[in-house]
């Protein structure tokens, strides 16, 4: 595994293929208040991209036109709270998307459990170190221990996917899955403008 930084952007003439799996390390879990401080990417190569911020600067060309680009599929664990940060603090609707915690939860009702680290063990064989998970993203310096735990988080997502994909179609769910998806960028919205506590569908 190989872990790229870089400060501000991706450099020019990057390619991460068809599909790209994304992640991103905030001050917290309020958009509005805790900043985006990092974002992870891998082409699922084994190899990982850091793209980190410095308060108030997130001018990012390169990432803002991979995030919008229609022919790359942005794949998340929880895209809902990512998709919303980059709206936030990019300015950019990410999309297509695919979120490897929906799908697990439309095939995985066998268990509640969902997060990231449960998925890496059942589909993936790999056990993932969240030590870092509450840590500073803001400081001034990224340590090693940090930027590893960041790649993790976008290392597996990839095979998460195509393990996912397939019981997704022995469930006959795979549209519901891909109509989710497709709603993730207006959830995300909803989110920014207030309505994250509620469920609009309910009566």
């Amino acid at each position: 595994m190989a872990i790229f930084f870089h400060e501000g952007d991706l450099p020019d003439g990057l390619d991460f293929g068809a599909s790209v799996a994304v992640d991103s390390e905030t001050m917290g879990l309020l958009p509005h208040r805790d900043r985006l401080c990092v974002v992870q990417l891998s082409s699922g190569d084994g190899n990982a991209h850091l793209v980190r911020f410095r308060q108030g600067a997130y001018d990012a060309p390169n990432l803002k036109a991979l995030l919008s680009n229609q022919n790359v599929l942005k794949i998340f664990h929880f895209a809902r709270f990512d998709v919303a940060v980059m709206k936030q603090y990019l300015g950019v609707t990410t999309n297509p998307v695919y979120c490897t915690k929906i799908a697990s939860k439309l095939v995985r009702t066998y268990t509640d459990r969902h997060g990231l680290k449960d998925l890496c063990s059942e589909l993936a064989g790999v056990t993932l170190d969240k030590q870092q998970q509450s840590s500073d993203w803001g400081a001034d310096e990224i340590n090693e221990a940090q930027q590893k735990y960041a790649a993790s988080d976008v290392l597996y997502l990839h095979k998460l996917k195509d393990k996912l994909d397939m019981m997704l179609a022995r469930e006959g769910r795979t549209e519901m899955a891909q109509a989710a998806f497709e709603f993730l960028p207006t959830r995300a919205d909803l989110d920014l403008a207030g309505f994250e506590p509620m469920d609009i569908f309910s009566h």
